[in-house]
């Protein structure tokens, strides 16, 4: 199968007998201590010979790769993973997890077929043949090393840090339902420069420096293994490894009230609980139901509706783009899918693209100077992003690559008044005359100079975000919240936000959008700009994708039957039906208080009745339909929107006069 398949062994010589498999890999069979002379070069080198490794071996050999060289220190399949055989579960958590257990279990059937080995559970095997041995009793306990990881997700993927250099660990006691498929994607990977399916949730790259502590490391894993098997409630978070990274804000919003969860280790709020709440019920509540915060994230939101709030959003990942000529301006319209060649002080939202047209990346981009850019990402894309910037970017001194992240703290100002406190304080006209939509302009606050005010909010509200250097951030907070005492400021958390940004239609990467996800499939074709006079990674694929058609579409759904007191809740990954047949499912998932429905966003496919190939969808493929969305077995009838409710229908309404069907999108 290979051309070249080694195992390089260096054994002890020890006592014989079945007693040795008890230990790790140092206890197979002895032999004598010998090694074998390894080649010069070859294609691809794998260190480790247990089913990751050989998974890996075998699929770069379907893919046509011959020249492979395996390393393994013991002996081939004598990894952990033999301890658990027929632990093969395909229930998972996540898709991708699934997809991998479901393709592993289909691979090991086939496998006796293809190579023609035995495959024959060994025990069953066994006991045919000596049938006394289902009276033995066990009389040893097999102990051995096993990987985990900080959030029980398998780690694969490319090295941000060494071009070539894959890794595939950390099975959390499932390598056997994992193999195959990880093995796999992992080869796609290799060969192909990306897998097939989104593994997002398993990269590498989801991790930073921060999270290889041995203190750190120590003690997640030490909660991670009884988690394993527990059942988890949405929203739930890990409690250990925590307070890692917080914002210079973080002990002025713990002391007011905020709740935390936590993202790439860093601490962000979730919600304020007022004084006369209890914080220990709230902390213990856990349910797939309507949960207890339910109405301090209503008042958040109807705060942000009617007067202003603000988020602490320090967590957002932030680089700055600089060069001496214009080396910044060319290297970022190669990058990314929109014009950035746009006038000093403008933001651009715009994405990072692959080959294939999908997202690496979800930005926005406020151009500081004509060769200056700042950039503003997801909080987990710090490694991802970096990782692929430095990818693609020349070596040339001339352009410089900064993470800024921990240079600033970032408060968002959402409401009607946030113009009028932040004019307060400014001593400058916010009015959109003065200071229009995504507009950046570097300001004084309070006593403090050198703040990026931008005027977005993440959310559709208007607002404006404060970018603001880290030693002022104690102060430019004390004044917006003593300012905005008279206008009916408060605290608000992510939860507020989720709600705010889901009922506007608004995706987000890493939930709806991922490396398979293209612009035109989730309604962002105004970020694209196939005609900015140059070419840009991805622009082949959107041109062919824009004449053939699109294969799924993101859309927004309104539920219509569901009752939020006593109905279970969608929370994500719920299925959704056209006219009684599986289309997809839900990415994001969260309660508009001005609808006062649940909304969902989720992709719509267009599956063949007869062959289950997937078919073009069009904007009138998803109008025509009517949809369910199941949750928990249970399908309740939704309303399905290409474009955001038009603000003529979201002012507050009571349940019984609203009828969706009067509801128009823009």
């Amino acid at each position: 199968m290979f051309s070249r398949l080694l195992s390089v062994a260096r054994r002890q010589r020890t006592g014989r007998g079945w007693q040795n498999w008890s230990s790790g890999r140092s206890g197979a069979p002895a032999a004598e201590a010998h090694s074998v002379a390894l080649p010069a070069q070859a294609q691809v080198v794998i260190c480790g010979g247990g089913i990751m490794g050989t998974s890996v071996a075998y699929h770069l050999s379907k893919m046509g790769w011959k020249d492979i060289v395996l390393l393994e220190q013991g002996r081939l399949a004598a990894g952990s993973t033999r301890f658990c055989a027929g632990i093969l579960s395909t229930a998972r958590h996540l898709t991708i997890e699934q997809k991998m257990a479901d393709y592993s279990n289909k691979l090991y059937q086939q496998l006796e077929q293809e190579t023609g080995i035995q495959t024959e559970p060994l025990l069953s095997s066994l006991l045919r043949r000596m049938p006394e041995l289902e009276t033995l009793e066990i009389v040893k306990l097999v102990n051995c090393p096993e990987t985990f990881t900080p959030d029980m997700r398998c780690i694969m993927g490319e090295s941000p840090a060494v071009q070539g250099y894959y890794v595939l660990v950390g099975m959390n006691s499932a390598g056997l339902s994992f193999a195959g498929g990880a093995g796999r994607y992992l080869a796609e990977w290799m060969v192909h420069g990306y897998p097939s399916e989104s593994i997002w949730e398993l990269d590498l790259k989801r991790f930073g420096a921060l999270q290889s502590s041995r203190t750190f490391l120590r003690h997640r894993v030490m909660e991670v293994m009884p988690l394993l098997y527990d059942l988890k409630v949405p929203r739930w978070d890990f409690q250990t490894g925590r307070q890692l990274r917080t914002s210079p804000l973080y002990d002025r919003l713990d002391a007011q009230g905020a709740r935390w969860m936590e993202k790439h280790g860093f601490e962000r709020p979730k919600y304020f609980v007022p004084p006369d709440k209890d914080l220990l019920a709230l902390e213990q509540s856990k349910t797939f139901y309507k949960p207890d915060w339910f109405d301090i994230v209503e008042s958040e939101v109807k705060c942000c509706k009617e007067a202003v709030c603000v988020i602490d959003m320090s967590s957002f990942t932030k680089f700055e783009i600089t060069s001496t000529g214009d080396q910044a301006l060319e290297i970022l319209q190669y990058l990314f899918s929109n014009d950035l060649d746009v006038p000093v002080g403008h933001i651009v939202h715009t994405g990072m693209l692959n080959e294939g047209g999908g997202y690496e990346n979800d930005c926005s981009i406020a151009r500081l100077s004509k060769r200056s850019f700042f950039m503003i990402s997801p909080t987990d894309q710090q490694v991802h992003c970096w990782a692929w910037l430095k990818k693609h970017m020349p070596e040339d001194s001339n352009l410089l690559l900064e993470d800024v992240t921990w240079k600033y703290t970032a408060l968002n100002l959402i409401g009607p008044r946030a113009v009028d406190v932040l004019s307060e304080l400014s001593y400058a006209p916010m009015t959109p005359d003065h200071f229009p939509s995504l507009f950046c302009k570097e300001m004084s606050v309070g006593y403090a100079n050198g703040i990026r005010v931008m005027s977005m909010t993440h959310t559709g509200e208007p607002g404006f975000m404060l970018y603001i250097p880290i030693e002022y951030a104690l102060h430019v907070y004390n004044e917006v919240m003593s300012v905005g005492q008279k206008y009916g400021i408060r605290n608000a958390g992510y939860y507020a936000l989720r709600s705010l940004r889901i009922e506007k239609f608004f995706a987000f990467w890493g939930q709806d959008l991922n490396t398979l996800t293209t612009p035109l499939e989730c309604g962002r074709e105004s970020r694209v700009k196939l005609d900015k006079g140059m070419d840009f990674i991805g622009r082949d694929a959107l041109l062919q994708q824009k004449q053939n058609g699109v294969y799924k579409r993101l859309t927004m759904f309104i539920l219509d039957d569901h009752d939020t007191d006593l109905d279970l809740w969608p929370w994500w990954g719920e299925p959704i039906y056209r006219n009684g047949q599986y289309a997809g499912k839900t990415t994001s998932s969260a309660y508009s208080y001005t609808l006062e429905r649940h909304v969902c966003l989720g992709f719509v496919h267009n599956f063949s009745e007869d062959t289950g190939e997937e078919q073009v969808v069009t904007a009138d493929f998803i109008n025509r339909g009517e949809y369910e969305i199941d949750i928990a077995g249970h399908r309740f009838q939704a309303k399905a929107k290409l474009y955001p409710v038009t603000s003529l229908f979201t002012h507050k309404r009571r349940k019984d006069d609203v009828e969706l069907s009067d509801l128009h999108g823009k």
